[in-house]
C-alpha cells in the first residue's frame, strides 16, 4: 500500500522536508484536485502526478492507486499548476528612494546578499524559473542555486545589459565629472558599445562572464539618470551585430524598448522579445506578429513607477517625469497587443517592484482584458517557448517536476494566484501547506 503523508510535520518526521530544498523519496505521487493543463489553457478535473528523480514520470487522470512505497501528497482543493516563470527580472536589486545613492555606497557583497533571499521569495511565490534580465549578481547566483547552495528559482541570466554611451543601460550615468574622470568611459567589457566591433566584442564579453542569454537596451529607459525615456539607442546595425553575434553562441536576444523606432529596429534585426514595449503602435505590432518577436508587457512595474512618482522624493526629478508618463502607460498597450494577435509572454521587472509579489502581474494582465488562461499560459508554455526550452512548461511525463498549488481555480477567478501554497521545484519541496491531508 502507498505511504501516505499527512501533514507537513509528517512530511519533516519521514525526512521529506528536512530543508527547503530536500529531495522527496524517490517516486513521489501528487494528488491534486484540480490540474491546469497550460496546452489547452483549461482546468481538469481530479489527477495524480507520479514524480521521479526530478522528472514528471505519468500523469494519471484521477486518484491512482499507488505501489508499494511511493509517497503520497494530497493536495485538496487545490488547483495544480507547471511552475511558472517570469522572464523579466533584477534579482541583484530592489527599488526604494535610496537606491540611487546606494551604488556609491554598497559593495557587490551586499548585493549578493539581498539576491539570495530575494530569489527565496521569488521561488516561494511559485516562479521556479525567471530570466534576470540585468545584473552582474545574477551569473553568481545562479551558481549558487544550481550547487544547492540556497534556495531560488532557476536562473537564465543575462549579465551586465548591452548599451550605447548615455544610454538606459550605461553604469555611469548620474556620475560627476570628476568620478567619469576617474573611471574612465565605460567601454564594451562593462557593456557599452558605440559601434559594430564594440557590439560584438560586448556580446562575447558577456559569453566570457557565462551569461545565458543577451539583453539591449534598445531606447531610453524609465528609471535610468537619462531624461530620454524613448529615444531609440543603438543604430541598426549596431542591433544586427549584437544579434549574429549572439546566435553565433546560442544566445537569444531580449529587447529593452520604449519607443517605436527602437522596437523596429530591434524587431527587424531579430531579437526574441520586446520588452515594456510603451509606445508599441500598430506598425511595430505587425511586424513582431510578421517576425514571431514576443512581447512581455512588464505591467508590473508600470503601475508601481506610476504610484511612486506620485511620492515627493521617491525618485530623481529628472526620473519622475518619465515614471508618471512612460509608467501609467504599459497596461493599455498590452491590452492592444492582446487584441491585435501579438504573442505575449510573462514578465515583470521585479527590482523595480517588491520581489516576491510577481503573480500580481497575472491580475493586472486580466484587468487589461486577457483571459486568465492565456495569462498562465504566458508564463508556463509561452515562457518556455521564449527561453527556447521544452523541458518545462506543462505538467507532462518526461518534463521537470516543476509544479505548484494554490487553493481555488485561477481560471475561474485569477486572484487564486497571490495564495501559491505549494512549490516543488525538480522534485524538490521548497513550500507546503501546513496540513497536507491524508488519503482517504
Amino acid at each position: 500500500m502507498a505511504r501516505r503523508i499527512r501533514s507537513h510535520a509528517a512530511l519533516a518526521c519521514a525526512g521529506l522536508l528536512l530543508a527547503p530544498g530536500s529531495l522527496l523519496a524517490q517516486t513521489t505521487a501528487l494528488h491534486c484536485e484540480r490540474m491546469f493543463d497550460a496546452r489547452s489553457g483549461q482546468i481538469r478535473g481530479e489527477h495524480t502526478i507520479v514524480v521521479e528523480n526530478g522528472l514528471i514520470r505519468e500523469v494519471i487522470p484521477g486518484r491512482a492507486k499507488l505501489a508499494d512505497g511511493i509517497e503520497s501528497i494530497v493536495l485538496g482543493n487545490r488547483t495544480c499548476s507547471p511552475g511558472w516563470t517570469d522572464l523579466h527580472v533584477h534579482l541583484g536589486s530592489e527599488s526604494s528612494p535610496a537606491s540611487y545613492s546606494e551604488g556609491f555606497r554598497l559593495d557587490p557583497v551586499d548585493y549578493a546578499f539581498r539576491a539570495v533571499g530575494y530569489a527565496d521569495k521569488t521561488l516561494s511565490a511559485g516562479f521556479t524559473t525567471v530570466r534576470d534580465l540585468g545584473g552582474e549578481v545574477s551569473p553568481h547566483l545562479r551558481d549558487a542555486i544550481n550547487q544547492g547552495l540556497v534556495p531560488g528559482p532557476r536562473i537564465f541570466a543575462a549579465g551586465k545589459s548591452i548599451a550605447t554611451t548615455g544610454g538606459h543601460a550605461d553604469p555611469s550615468n548620474g556620475y560627476n565629472s570628476m568620478l567619469s574622470h576617474l573611471m574612465g568611459p565605460p567601454g564594451p567589457t562593462e557593456g557599452v558599445i558605440n559601434s559594430i566591433d564594440d557590439a560584438r566584442q560586448a556580446v562575447r564579453q558577456r559569453y566570457k562572464d557565462g551569461s545565458d542569454v543577451i539583453k539591449i537596451t534598445a531606447t531610453g529607459g524609465v528609471l535610468s539618470y537619462a531624461r530620454s525615456g524613448d529615444a531609440p539607442q543603438f543604430t541598426v546595425d549596431e542591433v544586427q551585430a549584437v544579434v549574429d553575434t549572439a546566435r553565433d553562441y546560442g544566445y537569444r536576444v531580449a529587447a529593452h524598448a520604449h519607443g517605436t523606432e527602437g522596437m523596429k529596429r530591434a524587431v527587424l534585426a531579430g531579437v526574441t522579445s520586446i520588452e515594456h514595449g510603451t509606445h508599441m503602435d500598430d506598425e511595430v505590432m505587425r511586424l513582431m506578429k510578421q517576425h514571431g518577436t514576443w512581447y512581455v508587457p512588464t505591467i508590473y512595474a508600470g503601475r508601481f513607477v506610476a504610484d511612486k512618482a506620485k511620492e515627493p522624493g521617491y525618485f530623481p526629478e529628472v526620473v519622475r517625469p518619465k515614471a508618471a508618463t512612460i509608467g501609467a502607460m504599459i497596461q493599455d498597450t498590452a491590452a492592444r497587443a492582446y487584441r491585435a494577435g501579438v504573442p505575449i509572454a510573462f514578465g515583470t521587472d521585479q527590482g523595480v517592484g517588491p520581489h516576491g509579489d510577481n503573480a500580481r502581474e497575472f491580475v493586472y494582465m486580466v484587468e487589461a482584458g486577457i483571459p486568465a488562461a492565456y495569462a498562465l499560459q504566458s508564463a508556463t508554455l509561452h515562457a518556455a517557448t521564449v527561453l527556447g526550452v521544452d523541458d518545462q512548461g506543462v505538467i507532462e511525463a518526461g518534463k521537470r517536476a516543476d509544479i505548484i498549488a494554490m487553493p481555488g481555480d485561477p481560471v475561474a477567478d485569477i486572484n487564486a494566484v497571490m495564495g501559491v501554497d505549494f512549490v516543488m521545484k525538480e522534485g524538490r519541496v521548497h513550500r507546503a501547506p501546513a496540513e497536507v491531508a491524508a488519503l482517504d
